[in-house]
């Protein structure tokens, strides 16, 4: 049986009695979750994701099953702290840590070249990782006790995000063992920087840097804007390329590949 839990409010709303549960109850709930190989659905500070223990290919392959997605599209990884980035990936330009010192935690993936020592399986990645710092709260909290997390968004594939714990149960149902209901995600962007549309992080790719005349893309618009990403790294950006509403994103570089759409 799934399970949501209130995280705004201390409560637990599967129990009448509500009185033994708190938030650092439910967190450690989620923690065992993942331990186990098992799924849980948390808010982002961009939408609700999907979570599996990176290291855990079991875990993965089940995230992807959930969402009905193939190994083509592997997900992104959630990490609790930029000192992280180092630790998963490899030769990382000067650019990509300008942009993670201005922009995370937050709506900003990057497409980075894995650590090759790695041990993990997130399905057909070519060396690469797609990792993003969250500002969400809740979602730092966990990462702060499970380690990255391999995250999707909390929707069968194809279909639209959810903002709501409530969505993405409708969604996920009994594929995933708890849900942390952190409230509507997604807010903070439309404020900050006029955005419509679902809400997802920029994902810039930088695995062709040092190959392309040392250029970062914007394989996916977002909440990040161009002009704030361009703003950092000025002329480092490479130019947007002209729009095809039919092609699949190509996130890693070279080559098309429809890798997951982040939180």
């Amino acid at each position: 049986m799934t399970r949501i839990y209130d995280c705004t409010s201390d409560s637990d709303t599967s129990q009448p009695d509500t009185s033994q549960s708190s938030y650092q109850e439910h967190i450690a709930l989620a923690r065992t979750a993942i331990g186990s190989g098992a799924l849980v659905v948390i808010p982002t500070d961009t939408v609700y994701g999907v979570a599996a223990d990176a290291f855990n290919a079991e875990a993965v392959q089940l995230l992807l099953d959930a969402k009905g997605r193939s190994r083509q599209s592997p997900p992104p990884v959630l990490i609790p702290g930029i000192p992280t980035l180092d630790a998963l990936a490899v030769d990382v330009p000067q650019p990509v840590r300008d942009l993670v010192a201005a922009f995370w935690p937050g709506g900003l993936t990057v497409i980075v070249n894995a650590q090759p020592s790695l041990v993990w399986d997130l399905g057909e990645t070519r060396g690469t990782v797609a990792l993003r710092m969250p500002s969400n709260q809740i979602a730092l909290d966990l990462l702060a006790v499970t380690g990255p997390l391999a995250v999707s968004s909390a929707n069968l594939s194809g279909m639209p995000a959810a903002l709501d714990a409530q969505s993405a149960e409708a969604a996920l149902g009994e594929s995933v063992e708890i849900y942390l209901d952190g409230g509507k995600s997604g807010e903070t962007y439309a404020s900050v920087f006029g955005q419509t549309g679902d809400g997802s992080s920029t994902i810039v790719d930088a695995t062709g840097f040092e190959a392309n005349g040392g250029l970062l893309h914007i394989v996916r618009a977002g909440v990040i804007t161009r002009d704030a990403i361009a703003a950092v790294i000025g002329d480092v950006l490479a130019a947007a390329p002209a729009v095809n509403t039919d092609a699949a994103p190509t996130l890693v570089a070279p080559g098309p590949d429809e890798r997951d759409t982040d939180r």
